[in-house]
């Protein structure tokens, strides 16, 4: 008996998936989990409706790549079922292994990319569905001969990021990362085993870009945004501190029992480990927020308190790296007013730095198909200026009292 369901999705409306096992993947406690992993860490705090899950998104992108294969099949490009349904099992898996409020957290309870848990989660489920994930793991690390089915769910122009630009756009009310997924789709082709767009379709790429640099800047990597994941990256710092040196209090369960694992895997992923990290979401980092704020350490109770009452840390920002006086300075006054010791310090004044790249030219190009059969990289042809360089920012953030 068919498995199929429909699902209503904000987006793109009705969606439906081709194959009875993406539906039990769906189902599976592992997937399930990504209901509770915020699709974009703590930006609530900056853009009250981004609430949305890594779930939305896997199955948004899954959908967009059923689109993409069925567009690919219409102009003669031999993918097979086989192949159809492996494509589908590595974009709908290709983020399960992120973390507690997705990339804020990245090493910092495990030493681990959330890229690294993904493959290892997808071949624990392989063993457990008799290898029929094989192929789809073939193409997530690249190996399969036909290297666009790989393009499709990692490259510079994938469906990944065709997905999570519209919903993030959607969820945030910020109009302008919205692109046209349906027309860059309809614009693909394939030509020497690589994903190219027809010539009709460079304006949607050019556009594309221009949203995924402006979302990054607006939404991504806003200045308050990087203040609250700052301080929850501290706050985990200091608790994994203070959880090795024997006090293990005011901590979920599942989070206390991956940080004892932790410990003990040297750094490889076990079986062991893939179980305890999929038992933890981000309800285990807000619950231990809840019950720090009653913790006799002072820079957990600050921490977690600021954080829950959304009372943040200010940020500046500027093109060239702090000054040491400057960060001197402010320790000082957090040390004459404030009653925290020098080595609270560390996790009270942050510096560091963000960066993106809009386009990467010595990455998979995007690549142009012209009305004439040439092939050009995008950045040869467009007449936007493609720019390859990377932007970075270096910020400072510390308590409002101090940084005026």
């Amino acid at each position: 008996m068919s498995k199929k369901k429909l699902f209503n999705d904000p987006i793109y409306g009705f969606i439906t998936f081709p194959f009875d096992i993406l539906y039990d993947i769906i189902e599976h406690p592992y997937f399930q989990r990504l209901r509770r992993i915020s699709q974009q860490g703590l930006s609530h705090l900056v853009y009250p409706g981004a609430m949305h899950t890594r779930f939305h998104h896997a199955l948004g992108a899954l959908h967009l790549t059923c689109e993409a294969v069925n567009t690919l099949r219409s102009k003669n490009i031999e993918i097979t079922d086989e192949e159809f349904e492996g494509v589908c099992l590595a974009i709908l898996l290709h983020d399960i292994g992120h973390g507690p409020f997705s990339h804020a957290l990245e090493h910092n309870i495990l030493p681990f990319h959330h890229e690294e848990m993904s493959l290892a989660i997808m071949q624990q489920l392989n063993i457990e569905f008799d290898g029929k994930l094989a192929l789809g793991i073939e193409i997530f690390k690249g190996e399969y001969h036909k290297l666009f089915l790989h393009e499709l769910i990692s490259g510079q122009m994938d469906m990944d990021r065709l997905d999570y630009l519209n919903r993030d756009s959607f969820f945030t009310g910020v109009a302008e990362g919205v692109v046209s997924y349906d027309r860059i789709i309809t614009m693909l082709n394939v030509r020497d085993n690589r994903l190219v767009i027809e010539q009709k379709g460079i304006y949607s790429i050019e556009k594309f870009l221009v949203a995924r640099r402006f979302m990054y800047w607006q939404v991504y990597l806003h200045k308050t945004g990087i203040a609250a994941e700052q301080m929850l990256i501290s706050f985990m710092k200091r608790l994994k501190h203070e959880y090795n040196e024997g006090k293990k209090e005011y901590i979920s369960q599942p989070l206390r029992e991956l940080l004892e694992l932790s410990e003990k895997v040297d750094n490889k992923i076990t079986t062991e480990l893939i179980e305890s990290f999929c038992k933890v979401d981000d309800t285990d980092i807000v619950y231990t927020l809840k019950i720090q704020v009653n913790n006799h350490d002072k820079v957990l109770q600050y921490l977690s308190a600021s954080i829950l009452n959304r009372a943040l840390f200010k940020v500046y920002l500027q093109n060239e790296p702090i000054d040491e006086e400057i960060i001197q300075n402010m320790r000082s006054q957090l040390l004459e007013n404030h009653g925290f010791s020098p080595s609270d310090l560390d996790y009270i004044v942050l510096t560091g730095s963000e960066s993106n790249q809009t386009y990467n030219k010595d990455k998979e190009k995007i690549l142009i198909l012209m009305k004439s059969g040439d092939i050009y990289p995008l950045e040869e042809i467009s007449d936007y200026g493609i720019s390859g360089k990377s932007i970075v920012k270096h910020y400072i953030c510390a308590p409002k009292s101090i940084l005026t």
